[in-house]
Protein backbone atom coordinates (compact mmCIF):
# COMPACT_ATOMS: atom_id res chain seq x y z
CA UNK A 1 0.00 0.00 0.00
CA UNK A 2 1.81 3.25 -0.70
CA UNK A 3 2.10 6.32 1.50
CA UNK A 4 0.43 9.58 1.51
CA UNK A 5 2.39 12.64 0.48
CA UNK A 6 1.08 14.69 3.51
CA UNK A 7 0.36 13.76 6.82
CA UNK A 8 -3.47 12.78 7.44
CA UNK A 9 -4.05 15.43 10.46
CA UNK A 10 -2.21 18.17 7.52
CA UNK A 11 -4.06 19.57 4.42
CA UNK A 12 -2.19 19.59 0.73
CA UNK A 13 -0.38 22.93 0.62
CA UNK A 14 -1.84 23.14 -2.84
CA UNK A 15 -5.22 22.13 -2.43
CA UNK A 16 -7.75 24.28 -0.90
CA UNK A 17 -9.63 22.51 1.96
CA UNK A 18 -12.61 21.50 2.04
CA UNK A 19 -15.44 22.29 4.80
CA UNK A 20 -15.32 19.56 7.03
CA UNK A 21 -18.05 16.82 6.26
CA UNK A 22 -20.06 15.31 9.07
CA UNK A 23 -18.76 11.53 10.26
CA UNK A 24 -21.07 9.21 11.28
CA UNK A 25 -19.39 8.78 14.42
CA UNK A 26 -19.82 12.42 15.17
CA UNK A 27 -23.52 12.29 13.70
CA UNK A 28 -23.81 9.89 16.51
CA UNK A 29 -22.21 11.66 19.61
CA UNK A 30 -24.92 14.56 19.27
CA UNK A 31 -26.84 12.30 21.17
CA UNK A 32 -24.47 12.08 24.04
CA UNK A 33 -23.70 16.24 23.57
CA UNK A 34 -27.20 16.90 23.64
CA UNK A 35 -27.55 18.40 20.26
CA UNK A 36 -30.54 18.50 18.53
CA UNK A 37 -30.43 16.91 14.67
CA UNK A 38 -31.67 18.46 11.69
CA UNK A 39 -32.57 16.43 9.00
CA UNK A 40 -34.33 17.61 5.14
CA UNK A 41 -34.91 15.11 2.30
CA UNK A 42 -33.33 16.34 -1.00
CA UNK A 43 -33.38 14.46 -4.44
CA UNK A 44 -31.35 17.27 -6.90
CA UNK A 45 -28.01 19.28 -6.77
CA UNK A 46 -29.73 22.83 -6.19
CA UNK A 47 -31.69 21.78 -3.66
CA UNK A 48 -29.31 19.94 -1.57
CA UNK A 49 -26.70 22.77 -2.26
CA UNK A 50 -28.98 25.15 -0.47
CA UNK A 51 -30.12 23.03 2.28
CA UNK A 52 -26.26 22.46 3.41
CA UNK A 53 -25.60 26.31 2.86
CA UNK A 54 -28.05 26.72 5.30
CA UNK A 55 -26.78 24.41 7.95
CA UNK A 56 -28.52 21.23 8.20
CA UNK A 57 -26.96 18.44 9.93
CA UNK A 58 -28.09 15.61 7.45
CA UNK A 59 -29.72 15.06 4.35
CA UNK A 60 -31.78 12.17 3.41
CA UNK A 61 -31.82 11.31 -0.17
CA UNK A 62 -34.98 9.30 0.49
CA UNK A 63 -37.18 7.06 -1.68
CA UNK A 64 -40.14 9.48 -1.22
CA UNK A 65 -38.73 10.98 -4.37
CA UNK A 66 -41.72 8.25 -5.65
CA UNK A 67 -44.12 10.29 -4.55
CA UNK A 68 -42.19 13.87 -4.24
CA UNK A 69 -41.04 13.56 -7.64
CA UNK A 70 -42.25 10.83 -9.80
CA UNK A 71 -45.58 11.57 -9.10
CA UNK A 72 -46.33 7.79 -7.78
CA UNK A 73 -48.67 7.28 -4.86
CA UNK A 74 -46.33 4.83 -3.33
CA UNK A 75 -42.57 4.39 -2.64
CA UNK A 76 -42.18 1.07 -4.00
CA UNK A 77 -41.99 1.69 -8.19
CA UNK A 78 -38.38 3.44 -7.39
CA UNK A 79 -35.67 1.75 -8.67
CA UNK A 80 -32.19 1.47 -7.50
CA UNK A 81 -30.70 3.21 -10.45
CA UNK A 82 -33.04 5.89 -9.72
CA UNK A 83 -31.83 6.35 -6.59
CA UNK A 84 -28.25 6.17 -7.19
CA UNK A 85 -28.99 8.84 -9.90
CA UNK A 86 -30.72 11.16 -6.97
CA UNK A 87 -27.99 10.26 -4.70
CA UNK A 88 -25.37 11.27 -6.89
CA UNK A 89 -26.87 15.10 -7.46
CA UNK A 90 -26.98 15.21 -3.89
CA UNK A 91 -23.48 14.00 -2.64
CA UNK A 92 -21.90 16.35 -5.40
CA UNK A 93 -23.76 19.49 -3.88
CA UNK A 94 -22.83 18.48 -0.07
CA UNK A 95 -19.86 19.52 1.60
CA UNK A 96 -20.75 19.91 4.92
CA UNK A 97 -23.91 17.80 5.85
CA UNK A 98 -24.27 13.88 6.57
CA UNK A 99 -25.34 12.00 3.79
CA UNK A 100 -27.66 8.95 3.63
CA UNK A 101 -30.07 7.46 0.58
CA UNK A 102 -32.83 5.02 1.22
CA UNK A 103 -32.99 1.35 0.00
CA UNK A 104 -35.23 1.30 -2.27
CA UNK A 105 -37.48 -1.86 -2.21
CA UNK A 106 -36.87 -4.90 -2.00
CA UNK A 107 -32.95 -4.62 -2.01
CA UNK A 108 -33.13 -5.40 1.57
CA UNK A 109 -35.04 -8.19 1.77
CA UNK A 110 -32.73 -10.48 -0.87
CA UNK A 111 -30.57 -11.81 1.29
CA UNK A 112 -27.26 -10.06 3.33
CA UNK A 113 -25.48 -10.72 0.10
CA UNK A 114 -27.47 -8.83 -2.59
CA UNK A 115 -28.15 -6.08 0.46
CA UNK A 116 -24.29 -5.43 0.94
CA UNK A 117 -23.83 -5.42 -3.10
CA UNK A 118 -26.33 -2.73 -3.42
CA UNK A 119 -25.39 -0.60 -0.49
CA UNK A 120 -21.94 -0.95 -1.48
CA UNK A 121 -23.39 0.73 -5.26
CA UNK A 122 -24.62 3.55 -3.03
CA UNK A 123 -21.66 4.57 -1.47
CA UNK A 124 -19.43 3.51 -4.25
CA UNK A 125 -21.27 5.94 -6.89
CA UNK A 126 -22.61 8.80 -4.70
CA UNK A 127 -20.79 10.96 -2.32
CA UNK A 128 -23.17 9.21 0.48
CA UNK A 129 -21.72 8.19 3.75
CA UNK A 130 -24.31 5.42 5.04
CA UNK A 131 -28.09 4.30 3.55
CA UNK A 132 -31.06 3.58 5.77
CA UNK A 133 -33.07 0.43 5.21
CA UNK A 134 -36.96 0.15 6.52
CA UNK A 135 -37.97 -2.94 9.29
CA UNK A 136 -36.19 -3.84 13.11
CA UNK A 137 -35.89 -6.62 14.49
CA UNK A 138 -36.49 -8.89 11.30
CA UNK A 139 -33.85 -6.58 9.54
CA UNK A 140 -31.29 -7.14 12.73
CA UNK A 141 -28.66 -9.87 10.78
CA UNK A 142 -29.16 -7.52 7.54
CA UNK A 143 -27.69 -4.39 9.15
CA UNK A 144 -25.41 -6.59 10.86
CA UNK A 145 -23.88 -7.73 7.49
CA UNK A 146 -23.59 -4.31 6.19
CA UNK A 147 -21.92 -2.70 9.00
CA UNK A 148 -19.55 -5.71 9.16
CA UNK A 149 -18.95 -4.78 5.63
CA UNK A 150 -17.74 -1.20 6.17
CA UNK A 151 -21.58 0.22 5.48
CA UNK A 152 -23.15 2.78 8.29
CA UNK A 153 -26.72 1.58 8.52
CA UNK A 154 -29.32 4.37 9.66
CA UNK A 155 -32.54 2.16 10.90
CA UNK A 156 -36.20 3.24 10.47
CA UNK A 157 -38.69 1.64 12.68
CA UNK A 158 -42.72 2.47 13.21
CA UNK A 159 -44.22 3.24 10.10
CA UNK A 160 -42.42 1.40 7.21
CA UNK A 161 -43.72 2.84 3.83
CA UNK A 162 -42.45 0.31 2.09
CA UNK A 163 -45.10 -1.87 3.36
CA UNK A 164 -47.79 0.27 3.20
CA UNK A 165 -49.80 -2.78 1.45
CA UNK A 166 -49.23 -5.08 4.57
CA UNK A 167 -50.15 -2.42 6.68
CA UNK A 168 -53.59 -1.66 5.24
CA UNK A 169 -52.48 2.15 4.66
CA UNK A 170 -50.40 4.78 6.35
CA UNK A 171 -51.25 4.22 9.95
CA UNK A 172 -49.81 5.23 13.03
CA UNK A 173 -47.88 2.39 15.02
CA UNK A 174 -48.87 1.84 18.46
CA UNK A 175 -47.50 -1.51 19.18
CA UNK A 176 -45.41 -0.48 22.36
CA UNK A 177 -43.55 -4.63 22.56
CA UNK A 178 -42.55 -4.48 18.81
CA UNK A 179 -41.53 -1.18 18.49
CA UNK A 180 -38.94 -1.12 21.84
CA UNK A 181 -37.97 -4.57 20.89
CA UNK A 182 -37.34 -3.34 17.21
CA UNK A 183 -35.01 -0.03 18.68
CA UNK A 184 -33.20 -2.69 20.88
CA UNK A 185 -32.47 -5.07 17.96
CA UNK A 186 -31.25 -2.43 15.10
CA UNK A 187 -29.33 -0.61 17.97
CA UNK A 188 -27.76 -4.09 19.01
CA UNK A 189 -26.89 -5.06 15.56
CA UNK A 190 -24.71 -1.31 15.04
CA UNK A 191 -27.31 0.81 13.69
CA UNK A 192 -25.87 4.47 14.09
CA UNK A 193 -29.05 6.21 14.24
CA UNK A 194 -32.75 5.23 13.49
CA UNK A 195 -35.93 7.27 12.19
CA UNK A 196 -39.26 6.85 13.99
CA UNK A 197 -41.92 7.25 12.19
CA UNK A 198 -45.61 7.71 13.14
CA UNK A 199 -45.48 6.88 16.56
CA UNK A 200 -47.15 8.40 19.69
CA UNK A 201 -45.09 10.86 21.40
CA UNK A 202 -44.81 9.52 24.82
CA UNK A 203 -43.60 5.89 23.01
CA UNK A 204 -41.07 8.14 20.93
CA UNK A 205 -39.62 9.58 24.18
CA UNK A 206 -39.38 6.24 25.67
CA UNK A 207 -37.48 4.39 23.12
CA UNK A 208 -35.17 7.59 22.87
CA UNK A 209 -33.98 7.14 26.17
CA UNK A 210 -33.85 3.50 26.32
CA UNK A 211 -31.12 3.76 23.19
CA UNK A 212 -27.64 4.58 22.63
CA UNK A 213 -28.03 6.21 19.25
CA UNK A 214 -29.78 9.30 18.04
CA UNK A 215 -33.74 8.71 17.38
CA UNK A 216 -34.64 11.05 14.26
CA UNK A 217 -37.79 11.52 14.96
CA UNK A 218 -41.30 12.26 11.53
CA UNK A 219 -44.43 12.31 13.31
CA UNK A 220 -42.62 11.02 16.59
CA UNK A 221 -43.06 14.44 18.74
CA UNK A 222 -40.55 16.26 20.47
CA UNK A 223 -38.44 14.32 22.30
CA UNK A 224 -36.35 12.10 19.58
CA UNK A 225 -33.01 13.41 19.58
CA UNK A 226 -33.72 15.00 16.04
CA UNK A 227 -36.34 15.55 13.12
CA UNK A 228 -36.40 15.20 9.55
CA UNK A 229 -38.78 16.32 7.35
CA UNK A 230 -39.93 16.01 3.68
CA UNK A 231 -38.10 19.57 2.06
CA UNK A 232 -41.77 19.76 -0.39
CA UNK A 233 -43.82 19.92 2.61
CA UNK A 234 -41.25 22.05 4.86
CA UNK A 235 -41.48 24.27 1.79
CA UNK A 236 -44.81 24.37 0.98
CA UNK A 237 -45.08 22.92 -2.57
CA UNK A 238 -46.61 19.79 -1.82
CA UNK A 239 -49.78 18.68 -4.27
CA UNK A 240 -52.53 17.12 -2.44
CA UNK A 241 -52.30 15.49 1.52
CA UNK A 242 -50.01 17.12 4.10
CA UNK A 243 -49.49 14.96 6.88
CA UNK A 244 -50.37 16.05 10.11
CA UNK A 245 -46.39 15.98 11.10
CA UNK A 246 -45.61 18.31 8.42
CA UNK A 247 -44.75 21.88 9.30
CA UNK A 248 -44.85 24.35 6.92
CA UNK A 249 -42.42 27.09 7.07
CA UNK A 250 -42.85 28.68 3.20
CA UNK A 251 -46.23 28.80 0.50
CA UNK A 252 -43.33 28.33 -2.36
CA UNK A 253 -46.61 26.93 -3.83
CA UNK A 254 -48.08 30.13 -4.52
CA UNK A 255 -45.22 31.90 -5.15
CA UNK A 256 -44.59 29.84 -7.93
CA UNK A 257 -47.77 29.66 -9.61
CA UNK A 258 -48.04 33.56 -9.24
CA UNK A 259 -44.97 34.12 -10.81
CA UNK A 260 -45.48 32.06 -13.98
CA UNK A 261 -48.76 33.41 -14.12
CA UNK A 262 -47.24 36.80 -14.62
CA UNK A 263 -44.90 35.69 -17.21
CA UNK A 264 -47.53 33.49 -19.08
CA UNK A 265 -49.39 37.22 -19.33
CA UNK A 266 -46.38 38.99 -20.65
CA UNK A 267 -45.36 37.04 -22.98
CA UNK A 268 -49.10 37.13 -24.35
CA UNK A 269 -49.06 41.04 -23.97
CA UNK A 270 -45.69 41.47 -25.21
CA UNK A 271 -44.26 43.44 -22.18
CA UNK A 272 -41.90 40.33 -21.97
CA UNK A 273 -39.07 40.46 -23.23
CA UNK A 274 -38.73 44.26 -22.63
CA UNK A 275 -35.70 46.12 -24.15
CA UNK A 276 -33.76 45.59 -21.18
CA UNK A 277 -33.65 41.98 -21.78
CA UNK A 278 -31.98 42.64 -25.33
CA UNK A 279 -28.90 42.20 -26.79
CA UNK A 280 -27.37 45.51 -28.84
Amino acid sequence: MGSLPFPLDQAHPTIMPRPKRITVPQFTDYKQSGKKISMLTAYDYPTARLLDEAGVDGILVGDTLGMVVQGHETTLPVTMDEMIYHAEMVGRAVDHALVVVDMPFPSNHLGQHKAVEYAGRILKESRAQAVKLEGGAEQADTIRALVSAGIPVMAHCGLAPQSVHKLGGYRVQRDHDKLLADAHSVTEAGAFAMVLECIPSELANEITQAIAIPTIGIGAGPSCDGQVLVIADLLGITSGYVPKFAKQYANIKDTIISAVETYCNEVRTGEFPGESHEYK
